[in-house]
């Protein structure tokens, strides 16, 4: 198992520990959840078992029928 060492300025560690105790874990095991989430080459099964599961959501056939018009983009 490999181990990094990071800079973190005082507030930024801060919010870290605030944000690992907020989710019952260490540090250690909050970043490394983190990293593995941010570096995931799959979508999770919660997203892959989305298809279907709203009954009433209309086909793609409908929702094309009526285009809306697109909103004013931002420039960049």
């Amino acid at each position: 198992m490999g181990q990094v060492t990071i800079y973190l300025d005082d507030e930024t560690e801060q919010r870290l520990k605030s944000a690992a105790a907020a989710a019952h874990m260490p540090v250690s095991r909050w970043i490394a959840k983190l990293v593995k989430d941010k570096t995931r080459t799959q979508w999770p099964d919660s997203v892959r078992e989305l298809p279907g599961a709203w009954r009433d959501f209309p086909e793609a056939e409908a929702l094309r029928r009526n285009p809306a018009a697109d909103v004013p983009r931002e420039p960049l």
